[in-house]
């Protein structure tokens, strides 16, 4: 579901419970990741029913803030080095890939994409940029210094997320499937499901892997997943309402879209769809 209105119908009636809970959790709050319908089941290639996980709430407590370009239609995100972020836009005829100034926000350089395809989900892997494209099943790869593209990359499906464990390429296509892509032939090497007391969660969208995590964006909601890579199964939920509360949102594009973590100073930054600004983050533990 990637078009710029929120107007058609919402394929799965769960992720009314998810928006709902963006709205309720708070600081002090038991919510746990609602899960979608259907039967459950053991994740991926598992052959036995998952066993039980610890599971926790988080909400985020804002320590910065940086400006972000307001039409920026945030599709992918990541630190290149300390001060400076990749970010991939979407949008048919406003796709690109960019280089920012973290202090600034200002985009140092843009390549734009064909105009018949809508950007999605960005990922740096040993010297390569990968973006993912929503429905054509093609991905462009760049040179990580100078953005020039030098090639481009087939996968199977909707593109959506798009992260890496330093080995693989991890994809979402807005199901409950992972994949992990070889970045080399870009045949998948496995399959995860993404599930929360044995039901499916899907929606996942933008992705980042932090701390051996893969972190997902759901979909129409506040709600950041935290999943287990080997299983799929969630570890946790993070409640992002409190940081860009809806009712400050010109518009209901303005979704939360966007993961970046910068492991050496262990900083984490959202930001969402034609956000103003994005948000340096603390996770706050807020219960089981």
């Amino acid at each position: 579901m990637r078009t710029n209105s929120l107007s058609w119908p919402v394929r799965l009636s769960w992720l009314s419970a998810l928006v709902l809970a963006t709205q309720l959790v708070t600081g002090c709050g038991q919510k746990s990741l609602p899960a979608a319908g259907g039967a459950p089941g053991p994740s991926a290639g598992s052959g036995a029913p998952a066993k039980p996980v610890a599971f926790a709430n988080y909400t985020c407590e804002v320590v910065n803030r940086y400006p972000h370009d307001p039409d920026a239609f945030t599709q992918g995100l990541f630190f290149l080095d300390a001060n400076t972020l990749i970010e991939g836009t979407g949008l048919n005829r406003r796709s690109s890939l960019r280089r920012v100034d973290l202090a600034s926000g200002k985009v140092s350089q843009k390549v734009d994409l064909p105009d018949r395809y809508f950007g999605e989900g960005t990922a740096l892997l040993k010297g390569k940029i990968y973006q993912l494209t929503w429905q054509d099943r093609k991905g462009f790869i760049y040179d990580a210094a100078t953005l020039q593209q030098e090639g481009e990359f087939p996968y199977t499906g909707e593109g959506w997320g798009l992260t890496t464990d330093g080995s693989s390429l991890i994809l979402s296509d807005g199901t409950d499937q992972i994949r992990f892509l070889d970045p080399a032939t870009f045949k998948v090497i496995r399959t995860i499901k993404a599930t929360h007391q044995g039901k499916p969660v899907d929606h996942l969208n933008e992705l980042e892997f932090i701390k051996g995590e893969i972190f997902a964006n759901i979909w129409g909601s506040d709600l950041i997943a935290r999943l287990d890579p080997a299983t799929g199964v969630a570890t946790g939920v993070i409640n992002c309402t409190s940081v860009f509360p809806p009712g400050l949102r010109s518009s209901p594009d303005q979704l939360l879209n966007g993961i970046a973590w910068h492991e050496p100073t262990q900083r984490l930054l959202i930001t969402g769809k034609l956000w103003p600004t994005l948000f340096e983050v603390k996770l706050i533990k807020a219960g089981p």
